[in-house]
């Protein structure tokens, strides 16, 4: 729908918006008002390129679109009955917790598998570590290839499933190879499409799921799902969103905590929503609350950082990561306040 800046277009007005239309196979069709005319576009109006250049007009105030702007991700396509089972939950059927260490050190395994059984006997459902680690200061622990074995014999020994983030093309396939059960997409990867169209390829004929974790520079909801839209579209919907806090970053936590976006995406999205409170907040002490919050608004499950020694941690598990104990406190009050928003009785 396009608004003009006056009460109407003029005749070459109408003919210039008219002649771009058309090259995309669309078509204008006024709505006269008595105080102010607009004009329909009819046809597909989600090329980007054919809005780009209405919005160049100036004498075009604003696009209203009227269509959603992704094929595979809008809770009206074909996609929308789609469900992900992961950790024998069924997303939106059941609470999923996914926990575990921000940093897999491999100097100290035991840590890992301490902090797998622990997470294991807390309730949780998954396993997070991480093999591979973005970092800020080049002279910081990048993370190590030789995690990867320690992540999967924690799998082993705990038979829960696991979830590590990949940071280039290469990681793909090693994790994929290993066995790795859900690929995370890391806020700072959240806008590297070239990655997320070598994920939806990847991992197109598996059942392999991808945790996409929300930019910190991701202000509009639409580029959010638009991130997720790319690995749909190249093969795999086996996508969970995760907002995990964003900018300006809100004085005293780590970031600025999102959780309240949930009920924004679940209006255009089918996707299942997973908030991290542990990056929203940064600090363990605020974790447990944001994580209530996060349900409050309707998540679908949690990813936790949580270290049976935090202190011991060599990514952001000293600040960030629960102990087993208040993981276990946590999830307990988490599972629920998911059973009184479903209706269910409180225990």
């Amino acid at each position: 729908m396009i608004l003009p800046k006056s009460t109407r277009l003029t005749t070459a007005q109408l003919n210039e918006v008219t002649a771009i239309v058309s090259e995309f196979g669309c078509q204008i069709q006024p709505i006269i008002g008595a105080v102010r005319s607009i004009y329909a576009i009819v046809g597909d109006e989600r090329d980007e390129l054919m809005i780009n250049r209405l919005e160049g007009l100036d004498y075009v105030d604003r696009i209203d679109r009227i269509q959603s702007p992704f094929k595979l991700m809008d809770k009206r396509s074909d996609l929308a009955s789609h469900r992900i089972t992961i950790g024998g939950v069924t997303l939106g059927e059941e609470l999923l917790i996914i926990a575990g260490t921000c940093t897999i050190d491999p100097k100290n395994p035991n840590y890992f598998y301490e902090t797998a059984a622990a997470v294991k006997e807390a309730g949780a459902h998954m396993i997070r570590g991480g093999v591979w680690k973005p970092r800020t200061n080049p002279y910081t622990f990048q993370g190590d290839t030789k995690s990867l074995e320690i992540l999967l014999e924690g799998a082993r020994r705990t038979g829960l499933p696991v979830d590590t983030e990949v940071m280039e093309e290469a990681h793909i396939q090693l994790a994929l190879d290993a066995g790795v059960n859900c690929l995370q997409v890391g806020a700072r990867n959240a806008l590297n499409y070239s990655l997320l169209r070598a994920i939806g390829r990847a991992v197109a004929k598996r059942e392999t799921c991808v945790l996409l974790k929300r930019s910190i520079h991701m202000g509009a909801i639409n580029e959010f799902i638009s991130a997720a839209e790319y690995i749909a579209a190249f093969g795999n919907p086996n996508i969970i969103l995760c907002p995990r806090g964003t900018t300006p970053t809100l004085d005293g936590y780590r970031n600025h905590p999102d959780e309240s976006i949930t009920p924004l995406l679940k209006e255009k999205t089918w996707a299942p929503v997973v908030v991290d409170p542990s990056h929203s907040v940064g600090k363990a002490s605020y974790v447990p609350a944001c994580a209530l919050a996060a349900v409050a608004y309707g998540a679908d499950g949690l990813c936790i950082e949580a270290h049976v020694s935090p202190s011991h941690g060599i990514g952001d598990d000293p600040k960030q990561a629960l102990t087993p104990e208040a993981l276990a406190m946590t999830i307990s009050q988490a599972k629920q306040l998911w059973a009184l928003r479903r209706g269910g009785k409180i225990g």
